[in-house]
């Protein structure tokens, strides 16, 4: 027939075809992006698992993480230890060495350090107003970020600094967006220079960065064991309390933090666990949830928390690759 195309012998017809496939630009770029992502992924539930056998190994907790987002806030004078001024390399390392191994359980963790081991405000001597005080005391706390920066990194931990007051050689400036992002990577973030405006206590800076990141619970490590009813140097009889409800601190007038601080975590429901920093082993205990300290926080969170703690935990991790 006129016009009809006549099929050669051995051909395929054109539906039974194999087709060519050319692979442009975008296309390998998407090949290799894909590849990326997925040995990212081993390599994190490699470095999970890691740290749950070396936690285990140390005779550390390796129980679920009961809070998958929290902040540390570190007290300056706890890092000074037997020295008096400055960072003792022993606290130091111990409390670096319990954040990484939170981190490495899954935790994300982003830590507020004090300076009141290098510079204590206003009574530094007489005639110093309250704003440059305060300043100062802004320029120690990014002196201990960067000692806990290098301290983790050399634990292995990913670890970014962000000051409030800009310091672009030596760290990021505050983003918020960027926190989060570098915490949903599995760094540590520390933030320093506390808010950045005189008049607030790193405490205050704590409770804002624990609500602006999301955090889960404030976890403040300081020099003594809990919240007591009374000064435990002056009385012998001083008993410290397990739980505590937001309420119950006002009405008592316990010092757990400063009012803005505390007032911050209660309209926010931001939990709030003291503990002593220098016992070693508190640090990965309170980030895993474990009844340690004094718990501040609403009553049902407490007893969501307790119940949660006695449940059974099952270890094994479905197609981890070792």
């Amino acid at each position: 027939m006129i016009g009809k195309r006549t099929r050669s012998a051995g051909s395929q017809p054109h539906h039974r075809r194999r087709r060519r496939f050319h692979f442009g630009a975008r296309s390998a770029m998407r090949c290799r992006t894909s590849f990326t992502r997925n040995s990212a992924s081993i390599r994190r539930r490699r470095k999970f698992d890691l740290g749950r056998v070396q936690a285990s190994a140390n005779g550390t907790p390796t129980s679920r993480p009961r809070w998958t987002r929290v902040l540390l806030k570190v007290s300056g004078e706890a890092l000074q230890g037997n020295l008096g001024v400055g960072l003792d390399p022993a606290v130091l390392d111990s409390v670096t060495r319990e954040v990484a191994a939170a981190s490495q359980n899954g935790v994300q963790v982003a830590i507020v350090v004090g300076g009141g081991n290098f510079f204590r405000g206003q009574d530094a001597w007489l005639g110093l107003d309250r704003a440059s005080a305060d300043y100062m005391g802004m320029l120690a706390t990014c002196m201990n970020a960067l000692g806990l920066q290098s301290a983790l990194e050399r634990h292995g931990v990913d670890t970014r600094v962000q000051s409030a007051i800009e310091m672009r050689s030596v760290s990021e400036p505050y983003i918020r967006r960027r926190a989060i992002r570098h915490l949903e990577k599995g760094r540590v973030v520390i933030f320093a220079a506390g808010t950045g405006n005189p008049f607030f206590t790193t405490d205050t800076a704590a409770a804002l960065r624990a609500a602006e990141i999301g955090a889960e619970a404030l976890l403040k490590a300081t020099k003594v064991d809990g919240v007591y009813d009374h000064d435990p140097k002056k009385r012998d009889d001083a008993r410290m309390h397990e739980k505590l409800s937001y309420r119950q601190v006002q009405l008592d007038r316990l010092q757990v933090m400063d009012a803005t601080a505390f007032t911050l975590c209660e309209e926010n429901h931001i939990p709030v666990v003291v503990f002593n920093l220098l016992q070693e082993g508190n640090i990965l205990k309170a980030v895993m949830g474990q009844q340690l300290g004094t718990y501040v926080g609403d009553e049902g969170h407490w007893q969501k928390v307790s119940s949660a703690q006695e449940e059974p935990v099952n270890t094994s991790r479905k197609g981890d690759v070792l």
